[in-house]
């Protein structure tokens, strides 16, 4: 490792962390040239994961593009500021356990619309509407009713909306 401010390439490992449940090292190191203090992150290199699109096209998985959608459907929600950043962390996780070199948009769709359904109810009706194209508001109501059925307290959101008579 190169140090940034000398560019010696003698540096030593003062501090050793595990990031991310064991995906990322973090690593404090000193340069012996000129004693500065510099951090480093260091990431497993898995086996590549290739993306099979609708329209029969492959891509390489690319986590960057699928956290900006998770925060985007996160935008002005109540939940940590991190949680985009867990859930890519968590379904990359998922999609390699499977131990295939490919999967499907489908799938990966598929698992950012759960972890967004336990995050909050808001940002999964924003990413499928978008994800799923609901063609119109029936659909959206029929999406927004099972929510309401999950938390259990049943009544379909037109109930919820009329006036009591």
């Amino acid at each position: 490792m190169r140090c940034p401010r000398c560019g010696e390439r003698d540096t030593r490992v003062v501090d050793s962390r595990d990031l991310d449940d064991s995906v990322t090292i973090r690593r404090r190191r000193e340069c012996v040239g000129c004693s500065a203090r510099f951090t480093t992150y260091e990431r497993i290199e898995a086996a590549r994961l290739v993306v099979v699109k609708r329209d029969g096209t492959r891509q390489e998985f690319d986590r960057d593009k699928l956290a900006a959608g998770l925060r985007k459907a996160l935008t002005r929600r109540p939940v940590p500021e991190d949680a985009a950043a867990r859930a890519v962390e968590e379904i990359e996780a998922e999609l390699r356990a499977t131990g295939r070199g490919e999967v499907t948009s489908a799938e990966i769709g598929g698992l950012a619309m759960a972890r967004l359904r336990e995050l909050d109810q808001i940002a999964y009706i924003r990413f499928a509407s978008v994800y799923q194209s609901f063609d119109d508001l029936e659909t959206l109501k029929r999406e927004v009713d099972s929510l309401y059925a999950e938390r259990g307290n049943g009544a379909p959101l037109e109930a919820k909306l009329r006036p009591a008579r």
